[in-house]
């Protein structure tokens, strides 16, 4: 599978970062990640597949897209990189370091674990449901659907960044909402293995979310062994949104190590 994904080259020499972005999300999550360090790294943002302008698949799976990157960077002739994941793109970072060890040489996992997940994106798949892509006229009607089920306003307009006219004037979402409705058990899932990575690791988690708990303190040294932590507190999920500062503060420190 060829993803989408956007290079951001500073010099010949310069260290690679690759970003990967959660659920429902695209590259440009993680924009102002990239906009902090885009002069001293050489950057590629990646869109998962089912999200962005990558392929929709109806058969995501962690493993998958891991090895898409994987492509990436041998196609580019990269001996050595550091990845950093949100949420979801955490979960495939994760799988990358594990599965390509030799490649990477720092990993940073912000707010998700390498453990198995409940269903907690119900009311998202109905509010997204909800929306009738062929009556609504702008992105306020959309909203006012997905009201009656999302009630948080900011995860709402987080969701509506996706929501965009094709060139035949139609409402689409960028994210295939099928495909990742029918592959969500294996997009909360992690499969188990005897693998670990024992580079850099940072797992950095919002002080208000409860993604990283103190259970997932033994799953998370099963595969990282060298793990650090660190929390943003007055945060969520989307800690890099909520605290940018104090996000690219931490992932930079790290990635000086």
């Amino acid at each position: 599978m060829n993803l989408n994904y956007s290079l951001s080259k500073c010099g010949e020499d310069a260290p690679w970062l690759i970003l990967i972005h959660g659920l429902f999300g695209s590259a440009d999550n993680l924009a102002v990640v990239k906009r902090h360090f885009d002069k001293d790294f050489n950057i590629i943002s990646v869109d998962l597949p089912d999200h962005g302008e990558s392929p929709w698949t109806n058969s995501f799976n962690i493993t998958d897209a891991a090895e898409a990157i994987y492509a990436i960077i041998t196609s580019l002739a990269i001996t050595k990189t550091a990845v950093l994941g949100h949420s979801l793109g955490g979960k495939v970072a994760m799988k990358l370091a594990l599965n390509h060890s030799d490649l990477i040489s720092h990993l940073i996992v912000a707010d998700i674990a390498p453990s198995i997940y409940g269903h907690r994106h119900q009311a998202v798949f109905e509010g997204l449901k909800a929306v009738s892509l062929t009556q609504i006229e702008n992105r306020k009607d959309a909203d006012k659907a997905m009201a009656a089920f999302i009630k948080e306003p900011g995860v709402r307009q987080f969701l509506l960044k996706s929501l965009y006219q094709n060139n035949q004037g139609k409402w689409a979402w960028r994210f295939n909402v099928d495909g990742l409705i029918q592959s969500y058990s294996h997009i909360i899932d992690w499969e188990q293995t005897n693998q670990s990575f024992n580079g850099v690791t940072l797992f950095i988690k919002g002080g208000e979310s409860d993604y990283i708990t103190s259970a997932s303190r033994e799953d998370i040294i099963r595969y990282f062994p060298k793990a650090k932590a660190h929390v943003i507190e007055g945060t969520g999920h989307w800690l890099h949104a909520e605290k940018p500062a104090a996000f690219n503060a931490v992932v930079e420190r790290t990635l000086n190590k």
